[in-house]
């Protein structure tokens, strides 16, 4: 992995479940990991090796979901011994709802009757 987080930077990342509680658009985003078209937008992470947060694989913006990540298998990630994963150093934190590949990724659904009464947001878990 290129730029590999400090345990530092990775501790500032609250545990899984702890912010269940959170709406989705109010959900912080610490952490950024990328290789190609492939973005992982790391919420929650356990400190030992599973992270939790929205992913984009190839960037098939149709089938991002919000799901689980092994650190250590980004960390193991790989092309051709050239390409490997990289952190985002230059990545601040930021609520999900701010973020545009979450809402390209379908983080985001419209809800007509909102657009009504003033264009508002609606965030929906996404299903598949």
């Amino acid at each position: 992995m290129k730029n590999t987080p400090t345990d530092a930077q990775l501790a500032t990342i609250p545990g899984l479940y702890q912010t269940e509680h959170v709406p989705t658009s109010d959900k912080i985003i610490h952490a950024h990991f990328y290789i190609g078209d492939s973005h992982w937008l790391i919420a929650e992470s356990d400190h030992v090796d599973t992270m939790f947060g929205f992913c984009i694989l190839n960037g098939d913006l149709e089938m991002a979901e919000w799901g689980y990540v092994s650190f250590q298998e980004l960390k193991d990630i790989n092309v051709l011994g050239l390409y490997q994963v990289q952190f985002d150093v230059y990545r601040t934190p930021k609520p999900a709802g701010q973020v545009d590949l979450i809402r390209l990724g379908g983080g985001i659904i419209a809800d007509p009757r909102d657009e009504e009464s003033g264009g508002h947001w609606k965030w929906h878990t996404l299903q598949n």
